[in-house]
């Protein structure tokens, strides 16, 4: 079977901290994540919203890193021997993170139907992770003509945050199974629970919102699961490539000596 990669979505949960960060860096490769995901953004690039009134441009202000910052994440994986991964909401914040030189990006499901910015990094990026959510199954197949020079993972996604189990609607996924052949999962459930169900559509990467503490600030962070969650996650997939694992048909030692000695044991 494929290999099944994770991602630990620290996004914002560091809340402007680098040194929470890499607290969170640290714990994600400890719990077998592949990748360790941030968000790419600009306060300034922010329109006019809901957000202005209840508190949430605020957060984003504190959270907002800076080309610096993006610097010193990317050093800090490279330390703890993880990927770092980035989602990107505008092609004009890409200055922040251009230096990184990066094969793979994410595109957040509030921007997958953004053809500007679909255009712009099919340019700049071999691998492209593409969340689905709020989209419909023929608004993400005209996406992928943008990306179609790619290798992209389109990913099931429901844009709840947290997402109830009456909703998380992983019948889906075999829709997207006829419009991509590289399919993933991210989830917003509280627990792991979902992810472990999807692993038998054939799914190759899963997305968790990771944090390090549930009482930090900000949204993120109270549905995010903790870190033995997640590693519970991974020896979780560890043990589903063992069980589905081919033997080519070919008997196991106590089944060849099931054939051997005990058929017809009690036909005399």
């Amino acid at each position: 079977m494929k290999d099944i990669k994770l991602i630990a979505e620290i996004g914002w949960n560091h809340m402007g901290s680098i040194n929470l960060a890499e607290e969170m860096i640290k714990a994600a490769k400890k719990s077998g994540a592949d990748y360790a995901k941030f968000q790419t953004w600009s306060v300034k690039n922010l329109k006019a919203g809901p957000w202005d009134k209840d508190g949430r441009r605020q957060i984003y202000e504190k959270a907002e890193l800076t080309k610096s910052d993006y610097t010193k994440l990317s050093k800090i994986c490279k330390k703890y021997k993880i990927n770092f991964l980035t989602s990107i909401f505008n092609h004009k914040d890409h200055e922040l993170i251009n230096h990184l030189k990066s094969q793979t990006i994410k595109i957040p499901s509030p921007e997958n139907r953004n053809k500007n910015l679909l255009k712009f990094v099919s340019k700049k990026y071999k691998n492209i992770f593409l969340s689905t959510g709020a989209a419909k199954i023929m608004e993400i197949q005209k996406s992928l003509k943008y990306l179609n020079k790619n290798k992209v993972t389109v990913m099931h996604c429901v844009s709840a945050y947290p997402c109830n189990d009456e909703n998380v609607d992983l019948n889906r996924i075999n829709s997207l199974k006829k419009i991509s052949k590289n399919i993933g999962l991210s989830d917003h459930t509280h627990d792991i629970i979902s992810c472990l169900f999807s692993l038998s559509q054939g799914i190759t990467l899963i997305e968790k919102h990771f944090t390090v503490d549930n009482n930090l600030p900000g949204r993120d962070n109270k549905f995010a699961i903790l870190p033995d969650k997640f590693l519970e996650l991974k020896k979780s997939i560890d043990r589903y490539k063992l069980m589905t694992k081919k033997n080519n048909g070919k008997f196991i030692a106590q089944e060849k000596e099931i054939r051997k000695i005990y058929t017809g044991r009690w036909s005399k």
